[in-house]
């Protein structure tokens, strides 16, 4: 058996990508907000890029099932826009919102170092909250669209 190629998409710095919109949330409070959608641009671009390579894969190893594909390119997009964008995102929004407020009731610092402490905070939470959003999403998924596609018994593909 040869080494499995390292997937482009989940084992290399491409995968940071999928983290844009987590840095964008987190400057949200120092930049405009169309720089923050931008972020998000780059973190859905991540997420279709993916979804289209596990596609080709599919494809290439199923030639003949184009079912295969199609769930290959949904399974990939379903979860990667979860777990990588909307949860994650909305994750990193609220609680950079929260902090900022706090910070405001409960400090005398100058708006500028709340906000750059707003920022630092959503910074430092994006390593915490990825092996659970994850482990969530997987679950939810396990737990409903892929038991409408997945034979029983059959593992979850890793993500």
């Amino acid at each position: 058996m040869g080494q499995e190629e390292p997937d482009l998409y989940r084992d290399t710095w491409v995968r940071y990508l999928g983290y844009a919109n987590e840095v964008g949330e987190s400057f949200r409070p120092l930049v405009p907000v169309p720089v923050v959608w931008a972020s998000y641009g780059v973190a859905t671009a991540y997420v279709t890029a993916d979804a289209i390579d596990k596609g080709r894969k599919a494809a290439t190893a199923h030639p003949q099932d184009p079912t295969r594909v199609g769930v290959a390119v949904v399974d990939t997009f379903v979860w990667q826009s979860l777990a990588s964008v909307a949860i994650p995102g909305f994750t990193i929004n609220r609680l950079c919102a929260a902090s900022l407020a706090l910070l405001g009731a409960l400090t005398r610092w100058p708006l500028p170092v709340r906000r750059w402490t707003t920022t630092a905070l959503g910074l430092a939470a994006i390593p915490l909250i990825i092996t659970p959003i994850d482990r969530t999403v997987d679950f939810l998924m396990d737990s409903s669209l892929r038991k409408l596609y997945r034979a029983p018994g059959e593992p979850p593909g890793s993500h």
